[in-house]
């Protein structure tokens, strides 16, 4: 199962995605700007859960080749 961070940004990311994307139809530079800034955080909590994932998957591995 993938770790929570990876799932919490994603969903981040794709708030802002639509912040963006509404801030743009709507001429909402601040919207925009929200959006953009939770774009980025999303993509920074996706990237912490998927290098914890990775790390606990060498763990794994490394206490499968010990057995």
């Amino acid at each position: 199962m993938p770790d929570h961070n990876r799932v919490e940004g994603s969903s981040r990311k794709l708030a802002g995605d639509v912040k963006v994307g509404v801030g743009r139809v709507l001429g909402d530079s601040r919207l925009q700007a929200e959006g953009r800034a939770d774009q980025a955080a999303g993509k920074a909590q996706n990237f912490w859960g998927s290098l914890k994932d990775m790390l606990s998957g060498r763990r794994h591995d490394d206490h499968d080749r010990r057995s």
